[in-house]
């Protein structure tokens, strides 16, 4: 498969993977949180909007999310010269971090805007991927400035197969030209999924009211024997003998259906054969009353549907006040994806929030249907992430006193917290005592590092004395570990012999993480216990 390649990709290639963990840091004041609700409740459990890199968001959210995202919905830069947008990822390159000094903010002037574009890209889609669910579906809205580098980029990380479509969207009213000879009137939102045999799009349901058939010879483009040669057959009639899919010029054609489908349908009973005027015989399918059939979802989003960007402009001002976040999408281009491949209960993603769309959607399609979906926005720009960002959620939820909608009107119900990024979660600090995290925080930092296990908070916790926190199958997890720097330079921070008697005596292989042991490595084998040594962890597979 042909890649893509552009300036700064070797620097940037596994840069996702040097990206620090941050814990995420609940914000009350900002929050808008159930009456309920008390430090016992899990994040997971919640809503959330974190205000922070969204490169570094997306890593904080691995331990507790990866592969749990049914939904993202991401709207990047588009790159066309006048967003005035910064790259400021810490790459551990000199080289990288001059280049990208240059020209910055990046405009139209920058003849290596594309390969910045490129750059930023790569690393939050890497985690994105993992993010998302095997069931799941990731939406990216675009313009022509970078859709067909998107699409390569696409094609290497997710593969090729994945693509479920490059949607257009007419986002423009009106016939003001954009160029000389032509008026842009579309954007596009490209798809991709996790995996191609485990996606699913909504699709639309008919019911036969009576009985119908319809012609088994493949008609229009594509209908010669030559353009399918495996669909050219016979089928056997009683009253015909075998008949052949031929063209109204008496050429060979071709079926619609394999040879192995037209056989179930014979047995059926389901294939009608009619003698034509001209002497040739046509077969067709009989489909009887009450039949169910679908129709797949178009590649072009219906306009009266998704509504335009002005429709968004005008929505948001009606919420927040004019001039508050530029060119806003439609809720109702969000609401038409999300109803596409999310069902009552998943979980939706948008990691360039801006004037928190995505969110909206998610409530309204709540209240409408009763469900439970739930969001996570990133913003990262300070000017926007708690008077745009945050500030619209709240206001839906309460209620828009000026809306049009009434539902909006009323409010839509529903909750979030609102986060900030903590410390890094070091693991060389805990030589130092600096930052130290939290029993929890680290144990999901290891968890996920070592074993690729992603796990919610309330599934983690300190079980026992010996500081088991995780079973899986057949194996148990253990932190030997308190936040204080008295404990990791003392004796109870070591495996030792004792702790490991008991833990070997609960008959069940184990991983203990902890500073150090005192025990023999041959005695852990036999035991069935890998021992991994604080502040290093090793990669042990789940």
């Amino acid at each position: 498969m042909p890649t893509l390649d552009f300036k700064g990709k070797n620097h940037i290639y596994a840069h996702h993977l040097t990206v620090p963990h941050r814990p995420l840091e609940l914000d009350e004041s900002r929050s808008l949180l159930l009456a309920d609700y008390n430090s016992d409740t899990p994040l997971t459990d919640q809503n959330l909007i974190i205000h922070g890199d969204n490169l570094e968001a997306l890593k904080a959210l691995l331990p507790h999310y990866a592969g749990r995202v049914k939904c993202i919905y991401i709207d990047p830069p588009y790159n066309t010269g006048n967003e005035g947008w910064v790259y400021n990822d810490n790459v551990n390159s000199p080289m990288m971090q001059d280049w990208f000094s240059k020209q910055s903010p990046v405009d139209g002037e920058d003849l290596e805007r594309h390969d910045k574009w490129l750059c930023m890209m790569w690393p939050r889609l890497h985690l994105l991927r993992e993010l998302l669910s095997d069931d799941g579906a990731i939406f990216i809205s675009i313009d022509d400035n970078e859709v067909h580098h998107l699409r390569m980029l696409m094609d290497e990380l997710f593969g090729e197969e994945s693509i479920v479509e490059c949607f257009i969207w007419r986002s423009r009213q009106g016939r003001g030209a954009t160029s000389k000879n032509t008026s842009k009137l579309h954007e596009y939102v490209m798809s991709y999924c996790k995996n191609a045999n485990e996606i699913d799009f909504e699709r639309e349901k008919r019911i036969r009211q009576k009985e119908t058939r319809e012609r088994l010879r493949q008609w229009g483009q594509g209908d010669r024997r030559e353009d399918r040669p495996t669909m050219y057959f016979p089928v056997e009639s009683e009253d015909f003998g075998q008949v052949y899919p031929i063209r109204p010029d008496g050429s060979e054609g071709r079926w619609r259906i394999s040879e192995s489908s037209m056989h179930e349908l014979t047995h059926s009973g389901l294939i009608e054969f009619e003698k034509q005027i001209d002497g040739k015989v046509e077969a067709y399918r009989i489909i009887p009353a009450g039949t169910e059939t679908f129709t797949a979802y178009p590649s072009t989003f219906d306009p009266e549907i998704v509504k335009t960007t002005a429709h968004g402009s005008r929505v948001l001002k009606d919420i927040l006040g004019p001039n508050k976040f530029p060119y806003p999408k439609p809720v109702q281009l969000l609401k038409e994806i999300l109803s596409l491949c999310t069902e009552k209960d998943d979980l939706i993603l948008d990691s360039f929030a801006g004037s928190a769309t995505t969110a909206h959607a998610v409530l309204a399609l709540n209240k409408e249907d009763g469900g439970n979906r739930r969001f996570i926005l990133v913003e990262c720009e300070d000017k926007f992430a708690n008077s745009v960002t945050a500030e619209r959620v709240r206001r839906v939820i309460r209620g828009v006193p000026n809306a049009r909608d009434m539902q909006l009107k009323e409010g839509l119900g529903g909750s979030f917290a609102y986060c900030t990024l903590g410390e890094p979660i070091d693991i060389d600090s805990l030589l130092d005592g600096e930052h130290l995290p939290s029993f929890v925080e680290l144990a999901s930092y290891l968890l996920y590092t070592a074993t690729g296990i992603s796990a919610s908070p309330e599934d983690i916790e300190r079980i026992d004395d010996e500081g088991r926190f995780y079973m899986r199958g057949e194996r148990d997890y253990y932190l030997i570990y308190e936040p204080s720097v008295d404990f990791l330079r003392d004796g109870d921070a070591a495996l030792n012999f004792e702790r490991a008697e008991r833990i070997r005596n609960r008959g069940r292989p184990a991983v203990v993480f902890a500073a150090a042991k005192y025990i023999s490595q041959s005695v852990l084998t036999q035991w069935n216990i890998t021992f991994c040594q604080l502040p290093y962890e090793l990669g042990l597979g789940a």
